[in-house]
């Protein structure tokens, strides 16, 4: 039964139980597109069936992660079979299993409210969006935004987080920024307004059909 329920695995050398960085990061990605594809279609169809089948998954995959063990999620499955050729990146599970209970919260509140009630509201919009923000951090940077919040609920020192990050160290040259690289970034965006401004009318313009297929299957129809 231990083997079954429980969170975490013990590897040698680590002193907590840990789960696999890159695994997670994987499922992240997995569990992004499928919610942003879904709020995707309901935002500009109107249709909140795909939507509500993947509360339903995404609840069911995190429960699964939280009260049963993080191994029989099929997510995790997934990211795990997507990275099994890479070095494992361990990270500390207690401060993990802290951020997905939140995962928990918020998606049992999306359940309750869109597919149990039938409704949508600024409420499920802000719960999406956070969501999504909270996945994109973990895929794309391996921020885990939730486990932020570990120590301010428990007193215990947060191990093994990805990177490295909870340990106090000086940067290595190739991570510092300069002011010259802040100024090129800055200027990106200022290069964006700057072809909204320019550029929108001619942006919104249909593009031609450039070969006329479509003209052609038109008039075969």
């Amino acid at each position: 039964m231990k083997k079954i329920i429980q969170f975490g695995e013990d590897v040698e050398g680590y002193n907590i139980p840990v789960l696999n960085e890159r695994e997670i990061r994987a499922a992240a990605g997995i569990l992004f597109v499928m919610m942003f594809l879904s709020i995707l279609v309901a935002i500009l169809k109107g249709d909140f069936t795909m939507l509500k089948y993947a509360i339903v998954l995404f609840l069911t995959d995190i429960v699964i992660r939280v009260f049963v063990n993080p191994r029989f999620s099929p997510s995790l499955i997934i990211g795990r079979l997507a990275v099994r050729n890479q070095v494992p990146e361990y990270v500390g599970a207690p401060q993990k299993k802290f951020a997905w209970i939140i995962g928990v919260v918020l998606a049992l509140t999306m359940f309750i409210l869109m597919v149990v009630v039938n409704s949508y509201s600024p409420i499920t919009g802000l719960i999406c969006l956070i969501c999504l923000i909270f996945l994109f951090f973990e895929s794309a940077f391996g921020i885990c935004l939730g486990c932020k919040f570990y120590p301010i609920f428990f007193k215990d020192k947060v191990q093994y987080c990805p990177g490295e990050v909870c340990d106090v160290k000086t940067k290595q040259e190739i991570q510092k920024t300069s002011v010259g690289q802040i100024l090129i970034v800055v200027g990106f965006i200022a290069f964006l307004f700057l072809l909204i401004v320019v550029f929108n009318d001619n942006f919104k313009e249909k593009p031609y059909d450039l070969f006329g297929i479509e003209n052609s299957i038109n008039a075969e129809k």
